[in-house]
């Protein structure tokens, strides 16, 4: 395969995934159905987005709290934007 060449050429590297990491092939239909199904069920037990770019940068430091503010604002009443507001915003983070 494609990477098993490059792994011999050494201009790729490996590194194994610990243990809270998981690997979603999403190359079909249905597996990509079950990726999205996965991330789903892990979002609704345990409250919190998956890839979640301004939690990340918030946590980071790499946007203030009035950013962080503004840009659940501009989401309104969205899903996304309540998740921001109710996780950073009301909770003193």
């Amino acid at each position: 395969s494609l990477l098993e060449l490059y792994l011999a050429e050494g201009t790729l590297s490996v590194e194994t995934m610990g243990r809270g990491y998981a690997w979603l092939d999403t190359g079909t239909h249905d597996s990509l159905l079950d990726a999205a199904n996965f991330v789903r069920t892990l979002q609704l037990r345990q409250g919190l987005q998956i890839g979640c770019p301004e939690e990340i940068s918030f946590q980071q430091g790499w946007i203030s709290r009035a950013q962080l503010d503004a840009q659940a604002n501009k989401l309104g009443k969205s899903g996304y934007g309540q998740y921001l507001k109710s996780r950073f915003l009301s909770s003193g983070h």
